[in-house]
Formats: structure tokens, sequence, C-alpha cells
């Protein structure tokens, strides 16, 4: 019975190896014993079996967790056979030697229609709009379908004939050893099909770029980074295939008078201390218009008014959030002497108001 190898000395790396260094190691071990570059060398080739096999393990997570507690032995308990043949190598890493290779696996191309791309546009909005919703009309220089060729890309009467040199695969194949080397074709250009009798309106592309006007109707509530969806409005698909779809990113311009916090708003008041300790009736912004405010007797800086249903419309609910009010006292500057004397003798009262207060809580003692 052949002892097998430890997969990290195979791969020459240590246990706590992570995943990028890890596929890079193999990338270097299987590009030096490749049987294209070591031909009827047998040697070479066992290597690269090792070292495929190995990579399969420890690039799985739960075959990688079986083995470092229970080794082959494990493995082979959780029916891992090994890499087996190259056939079998192509089937577990096709994606790996195309990446690291260039080839594997022949895949028959798509030839037919394809959809379009989608798009991306960014738009502006004001805050109010927003808040409330708008209805908004955008410019948009897109490839829309050749009405012409009705996206075919062909003359009307015509059509794309299947490519002779790849047989409609888009790929042409070539087998060197024991691998076949793919490329795309370069008669057809991947396509699969080539296009005899251009359409005079495209010249063959199936597209033609147009100026379009779009209606977009944008909810209440949404907010800067909202993204929204139109279905279709995209680039025109290839060979007549459905369009991609649009997509608006929204940045909501700032508010002079108001701060957002989700479906609330925040409004900053400025009062001065007369008002803040007699009280008053104010006139005050909302999104909605101006509205008329009491200030309790006795505020103190950084105190809060909610006003109900004055905020945003939530996105999902519809319901719309709070507008509040926090008061900021504003110290008067340039006083006159008539107004300093006024409040030198408020500052006497108040102190002589604390005094008071003092001497009858001493009383109690």
């Amino acid at each position: 019975m052949t002892t097998k190898k430890d997969y990290y000395e195979i791969l020459g790396v240590e246990k706590d190896v992570d995943s990028d260094t890890l596929k890079k190691r193999y990338r270097k071990v299987a590009m030096k014993y490749h049987p294209d570059r070591n031909p009827n060398n047998a040697e070479a080739e066992e290597k690269f079996k090792e070292a495929s096999e190995a990579y399969a393990v420890l690039s799985d997570v739960e075959k990688r967790k079986i083995y470092d507690q229970y080794g082959h032995e494990g493995l082979t308990g959780a029916g891992f056979s090994g890499a087996g043949d190259f056939n079998d190598i192509f089937s577990d890493f096709g994606d790996v030697f195309q990446e690291f290779f260039g080839f594997g696996r022949s895949r028959k191309r798509r030839s037919g229609p394809s959809r379009g791309s989608d798009l991306r546009y960014d738009l502006e909005i004001d805050f109010e709009e927003a808040v409330f919703g708008a209805d908004k009309e955008l410019d948009l220089l897109k490839d829309e379908k050749c009405e012409r060729c009705s996206g075919i890309g062909s003359e009307p009467g015509s059509s794309p004939e299947v490519c002779s040199r790849c047989g409609g695969s888009g790929q042409y194949t070539e087998s060197q050893g024991f691998f076949t080397v793919r490329s795309t074709c370069p008669y057809c250009k991947g396509q699969g099909s080539v296009i005899k009798d251009p359409c005079r309106e495209c010249r063959g592309r199936g597209v033609v770029q147009k100026q379009r006007k779009i209606s977009l109707k944008i909810p209440k509530g949404v907010d800067s980074g909202s993204k929204l969806r139109i279905s279709g409005e995209g680039e025109a698909g290839a060979l007549g295939g459905p369009n991609g779809d649009l997509y608006i990113f929204l940045r909501v311009r700032p508010h002079k008078n108001f701060e957002r916090r989700g479906t609330d708003l925040i409004c900053y008041v400025d009062i001065t201390f007369i008002q803040a300790a007699l009280g008053d009736k104010i006139t005050i912004p909302t999104i909605s218009g101006e509205l008329e405010i009491e200030i309790p007797k006795g505020t103190q800086f950084g105190d809060k008014i909610r006003l109900r249903n004055e905020g945003v419309p939530s996105l999902r609910t519809g319901q719309r959030g709070d507008q509040i009010v926090i008061f900021h006292i504003k110290t008067p500057k340039g006083i006159n002497k008539k107004q300093e004397k006024l409040l030198k003798e408020f500052n006497k009262l108040d102190k002589s108001k604390i005094k008071n207060k003092l001497k009858n809580l001493l009383k109690g003692f």
C-alpha cells in the first residue's frame, strides 16, 4: 500500500494558509509540472495530479476540515477518492484552469439574443421633492433597438449566417496533449454567426444611439442613496434580445432649515433668554408652511417640542414622522445702559431669592 504525501507538503504551504495564498501556490506548482510543459514525463504528470488532488481538498472548507482532523483516512470515509484522471480534474477545476492556463472543457457559446446592459443615472433633487414626491423627466442618450432591422443587424430580407469557421460555437478549439485549448473565433469574434449584408441604419450593430425622454415618478419619502428602477429602459439587447433596466440613484440637496433623521425633521430655533424665561408665541417654519407654537415658561437651552405628523412620509407605510423643534437661547450683544441696569437689578433679585431659599432650608436643622 502506497502512503500518500501530506497535501500541505505537496503544495509547500503551512497549515494556516489562506485561500488566496493557497491558490497562488497551486498555480505555481501546476504550471511547473503541467504535462504540456513536460511531454512524456510520467513523474511530472504524477506531481501534477498530486498538486491538483491537494488543491481539491484544501480549497474546500469541509474537506479541509476533515483532512486536518482525520487525515487521508477521514477523506476516504467521507467518499473522496482523489483527483482521478484528467477528465475528473477538469470537472472539478474548470474555472481554475481557465483562469490560470486559458483552457479547459469546451463549452458551446450562445450566439442567440442576449439581454441589454443595465444603465445608471444619478439624479439630484430638492429636499421638498424627497419629502412630497415629484414627477421628473430625464434626458437619456442610450442604445435603442434598430427599427430597420429589428435588432438583428442584417438588412431586411437577409439574416445572419452560422459561422463556417467555428460552426456557431463562437470558439476555435484544438487539442494539445491531454487538453483542449480554446480561443475566441477570430472570424465571427465569438458571436457564432456572421452578417453578410449589414443593416444600413445600424451598420450591423442591431442598435442605434438615440436621445430619449423618460418620465420618472419619485415617491414620497425617498432619501439620498435611494435607488429607483425602470424596467426595460436600459440598453437594447443584442440580436433582438430584451432591454436592460435603468437604475436611478438619488441625491437630496440639504435644506437651510431642516435636518433629516429617518422620518423625523429636526429644526433649531433661536430664542432670547427673555422668551425662554417668560414664555412666548412664535412662528416657525415647517416643511408644509409656517406654524405658530408656544414657548413654555422656563425653557432651557436644548429643550425640545415635538410636532406630530410634520415630518417625512415613510416609504413603507406612508405614515409621516414628526418635526422636532430644539430651542437655542441667544445671549444678547451690545446692550445699552438701561438694559444693563435692569439686568443687574434682576441678578440681585435672583441672588436674594436663592439666599432666602437657603435660609428656609437651614431652619429645619
